[in-house]
């Protein structure tokens, strides 16, 4: 691959076309190509995509590192780093936001914060914005303001001949509605314009509480009837994780955020499940740019974390003693203290007001996103915590009566069918497909084919 670097450094405004790996969130089935351009500008990006195109060499693009699917970009591929593409930039009124496809969502959330607005990000501090987005986009403003993907007013893509083009409702809307969706398929996002909310108060509530597993049953019985009635700034999410040092001890965690809330305000919307009388109790109300400070230690970089998805109907708390059994006996292996099994839930509100068909993202009649990441050190676990992950996934896709499995493709394994991540959107984009991709060069996510 020297001659590949060489050409590439040639072609590039960049220096740092390198063989040196950025660290990536997890090791498992992770991206290992034989040279990394580390673009400056789309122009960078636009011009390596060209040069692979031409020479039928396999390439991926990566924002934030943390994707956990499996990958087969292996020495003889390009990886393009769109890292230093990290910009976060407002218009005068502060109603449209312009974020690079390298830009976090710290970054992102930190600008918004400065410029006094909100813009709907994910709610993990080191996840690319740009790639949250294009999956769908969960976080804790999408009650009061739909999906990522509904945040998005345009975009700059490098297609698959290495052609820059924009891409809106007005301008190549076929492609703009399959980057809502199904972006790593049809072009690389060098940016985009959002939607952002102009807003004086930017605070939020966000509590965690800390139960025994003995009344497990109960905290899952109890938060599904919290997920029934969320506000729609409210969301609330069900651990089982680490209970921390020394012991490492697992422990069911639930925390909850509700927007422009005071504490008392804060407790009263999740009352039933204080009534519960947790073991350990944080209030706080934060401001917007400390709202996802509590899980950066999620952000740890390495290991392996190989995450499986179900979206559910409902929990059923009876199924989840099991689940918990399953959990504990993985979580006490070595190196495997940091597994976890989260479900998200949301206010879906107005995110089912938007026509389900306006974008590609096909899951929003999905009321909860429920996902196993087994977090280990040691390579010999894979099938054992493949294993692990495979049985709790299938105990919640039991209780589903659709014929596809509901996969989200931002914390879908791999293994899943293109009718379990795109839905009834997937016709549709094979044709779309056809035309801006029809070699099938972007073919490193979920693939269509």
């Amino acid at each position: 691959m020297d001659s590949v670097a060489n050409d590439l450094k040639g072609l590039t405004s960049c220096e740092a076309v390198t063989t040196t790996l950025p660290e990536r969130w997890s090791t498992y089935d992770a991206p290992q190509p034989g040279v990394i351009v580390n673009a400056t500008t789309e122009d960078d990006v636009a011009a390596t995509v060209k040069y692979c195109a031409e020479k039928n060499i396999p390439f991926l693009a990566q924002g934030g590192a943390n994707g956990w699917a499996e990958f087969n970009l292996t020495s003889n591929g390009v990886l393009i780093n769109l890292a230093a593409l990290n910009q976060t930039t407002f218009n005068g009124n502060k109603t449209q936001a312009t974020i690079g496809g390298g830009a976090t969502v710290n970054s992102t959330i930190q600008a918004a914060d400065k410029a006094g607005a909100f813009v709907l990000t994910g709610n993990c501090n080191c996840v690319g914005t740009l790639g949250a987005t294009l999956g769908g986009g969960y976080g804790n403003l999408m009650g009061t303001y739909g999906f990522g993907v509904d945040q998005l007013i345009s975009a700059r893509v490098v297609t698959a001949d290495g052609s820059l083009v924009t891409a809106s409702e007005s301008e190549n809307s076929d492609l703009f509605w399959a980057i809502r969706g199904a972006g790593p398929n049809f072009g690389i996002v060098t940016s985009a314009v959002f939607k952002s909310y102009p807003s004086e108060d930017r605070t939020g509530f966000n509590m965690a509480l800390v139960f025994t597993p003995d009344n497990i049953t109960e905290v899952v019985k109890t938060v599904e009837k919290v997920r029934e009635n969320l506000q729609p700034a409210q969301n609330v999410y069900l651990y089982l994780t680490n209970g921390g040092p020394p012991s490492n001890t697992p422990a069911i965690v639930v925390t909850g955020f509700l927007l422009h809330a005071s504490e008392d305000e804060g407790k009263a919307a999740f009352q039933p499940l204080y009534d519960l009388g947790p073991v350990a109790i944080t209030n706080v109300t934060l401001p917007y740019s400390q709202w996802n400070a509590a899980a950066d230690s999620f952000c740890t970089r390495s290991q392996r974390k190989p995450g499986l998805n179900q979206g559910i109907t409902k929990l059923v708390p009876e199924q989840w003693t099991e689940i918990w059994d399953l959990y504990a006996e993985f979580q006490k292996k070595p190196s495997a203290e940091n597994s976890v099994v989260i479900v998200e839930m949301y206010n879906l509100e107005k995110a089912r007001s938007i026509p389900a068909d306006s974008t590609a993202f096909p899951h929003r009649d999905v009321n909860a996103q429920a996902f196993v990441i087994p977090w280990y050190g040691d390579a010999g676990l894979d099938d054992e915590a493949l294993a692990f992950a495979s049985k709790v996934r299938d105990i919640w896709r039991s209780n589903e009566k659709t014929v596809n499995a509901r996969r989200y493709i931002n914390f879908a394994h791999g293994d899943e069918g293109l009718d379990a991540i795109y839905g009834e959107s997937v016709s549709k984009l094979k044709v779309i497909k056809q035309k801006w991709d029809p070699k099938n060069r972007f073919n490193q996510w979920f693939p269509i084919q």
